[in-house]
């Protein structure tokens, strides 16, 4: 009996190092694709300088880009932590997501501090509200604002009418303050599939910079 739980112990311990090995060369995989979409889609205006892991889910890499786009500018890669299966588990079970994070100070920097979170509220019945059985009535409204600021000014309307576009529906959180980093964007890893995309996110990106430099004049 004793031999045989020695034998189920090693036997597990080696399936947790072969997981552990496997799933840490995909995480790097995965990041190395990324970057490499990152430093194509930057083309002539940028440059990867670095790059590194912080943990065997989270690889950064700083960027340098030419004048007045973007300064001391970084991206971070959060990738699911696949190589330790309960936290893998844990982050499935939370609906975690994968998101690549962009930094950066800008020429002309905000004197202003906000932050935006898009929500989406989704149904998980649409059968049941689409029913000619039940007397609903449905509304398709447009985007909507919600806004913890008493009063709004002219200073904010370029950046969230760049988010309103359908090219920056995918922007998560999007964060500008006068401090270092000016500007903090974070879009779903999900969102990003080639350097055509990646791309687009910098595009918008870009944009938003070009939002906040126009509402100081």
């Amino acid at each position: 009996m004793v031999h045989l739980l020695a034998i189920a112990a090693l036997s597990a311990t080696a399936v947790d190092i072969l997981w552990f090995l496997v799933f840490s060369r995909y995480n790097r995989k995965k990041g190395a694709l990324v970057l490499r979409w990152v430093e194509a889609a930057c083309a002539a205006r940028g440059r990867i300088l670095d790059s590194r892991w912080l943990t065997r889910s989270c690889l950064q890499a700083h960027l340098s880009f030419a004048a007045h786009w973007f300064e001391n500018a970084r991206v971070t890669i959060k990738l699911l932590p696949r190589p330790l299966l309960v936290q893998w588990l844990i982050c499935l079970w939370r609906h975690q997501r994968e998101t690549i994070t962009f930094e950066a100070d800008l020429d002309d920097g905000p004197n202003f501090h906000l932050e935006i979170s898009r929500h989406r509220w989704l149904t998980e019945k649409p059968k049941e509200i689409s029913s000619p059985s039940r007397n609903w009535s449905v509304s398709r409204p447009g985007p909507v604002v919600l806004t913890t600021r008493t009063e709004w000014t002219h200073e904010l309307t370029p950046l969230v009418n760049t988010l309103m576009t359908s090219r920056g529906h995918n922007l998560l959180t999007v964060r500008f303050r006068p401090d270092s980093p000016n500007l903090s964007a974070t879009i779903p890893l999900d969102a990003l599939s080639d350097e055509e995309t990646t791309a687009s996110f910098l595009s918008v990106l870009r944009d938003l910079a070009a939002g906040s430099s126009a509402s100081r004049h």
